[in-house]
């Protein structure tokens, strides 16, 4: 845990009662205690671990899924082999079943147990009745609900692009959270090569080693920390950094995935991908004029350098509609096939 972390923003929310709209699209992070104390399977965890995986079970329909396994000297650590070549954890695919086992009887054993777990598993597609019994009490867009399920383990910071509620169902979780401006002093390991899909941070946050990270004194400024218990819930804006422990011998956690924007927009992260291939390489005065240009057309704040212009002949310099969307999106495609 770092020292110098201050605590998540707390907020008071009846279960079962929706929260204020702007609250949902703040750009900080919030913790609701006991917000979803009320769900069957906190109440089951709440009984036991054992009791907890046993209702899950109650769910799943047999199909494998993936799970990640690291040996006892990671110390729960999912990270890099020493060359950052590979991992020093593997992946095999499994049934969940057999992963709730396996943690049940590291739970038991008096030897230190490997790090296993069971990461974003769309819930509808493994677990089919779960989301009607396992509801937030408000509509979000297009929401995509996972489980995760493991034992003692830390997933190093990283990013999402949508917004996410988390749901501490079983065991204790703490999160350390970064706004997103932070990614200079994080020190991020490389995008070929992700533990998970998403780059992290390649500083160890329980042994920092400031020699070799030495701006990371200035993430740990901003960095914000919470221990959620069985029924507690997190709210992580677009892009912010966060590293996620678990605590406990048996750990789960039930995400709500969502963003805004339409799917038919794509992901902001390919742009990146794009802007990796088109801009990275070419010469600095180059990259400082598209920089301009992105600042001008992408990133400004307001209409106003496009008042000269009337309004119907803006196109995609104003609102994207979905089939100026689709047009962009085939104009790329097309341009990516030669």
């Amino acid at each position: 845990m770092l020292k110098r972390a201050t605590a998540i923003r707390e907020i008071e929310l009846e279960p079962g009662i929706a929260p204020p709209a702007e609250l949902l699209l703040s750009d900080a992070p919030w913790i609701a205690r006991g917000y979803v104390s009320d769900w069957p399977l906190v109440k089951a965890s709440q009984n036991s671990a054992q009791s907890a995986l046993s209702y899950l079970a109650g769910f799943y329909k047999g199909r494998p899924v993936n799970a990640f396994l690291a040996e006892p000297e990671s110390n729960g650590r999912f990270f890099y082999n020493e060359e950052v070549t590979g991992f020093n954890f593997v992946q095999v695919s499994t049934q969940l079943t057999q992963v709730f086992d396996k943690l049940l009887a590291f739970s038991q054993s008096d030897q230190k147990a490997p790090s296993l777990y069971v990461g974003s598993t769309q819930t509808s597609a493994w677990l089919p009745g779960f989301n009607e019994v396992h509801a937030l009490p408000f509509e979000l867009p297009n929401p995509m609900t996972s489980l995760w399920v493991g034992n003692e383990s830390r997933v190093a910071a990283h990013f999402d692009f949508p917004r996410n509620i988390a749901c501490c169902v079983i065991g204790e979780r703490r999160f350390t959270v970064f706004p997103p401006e932070q990614v200079e002093n994080l020190y991020v390991g490389p995008w070929d090569l992700t533990p998970a899909g998403q780059p992290i941070s390649m500083v160890d946050f329980h042994n920092v080693d400031y020699g070799k990270y030495p701006k990371f004194r200035q993430a740990e400024d901003h960095a914000q920390t919470a221990t959620l218990q069985p029924g507690d819930i997190i709210y992580l804006p677009n892009m912010w950094w966060h590293q996620v422990e678990s605590l406990s011998p048996v750990n789960g956690l039930v995400n709500f995935w969502w963003q805004e924007t339409p799917g038919v927009y794509g992901s902001p992260t390919e742009a990146l991908k794009h802007a990796f291939l088109s801009i990275r390489s070419l010469p600095l005065h180059q990259r400082q004029a598209l920089k301009a240009m992105f600042d001008h057309y992408v990133f400004a704040e307001t209409t106003e350098h496009l008042e000269h212009l009337p309004q119907e002949s803006w196109g995609r310099l104003g609102e994207v509609t979905d089939p100026l969307a689709r047009q962009l999106r085939a104009e790329l495609t097309n341009s990516l096939k030669r």
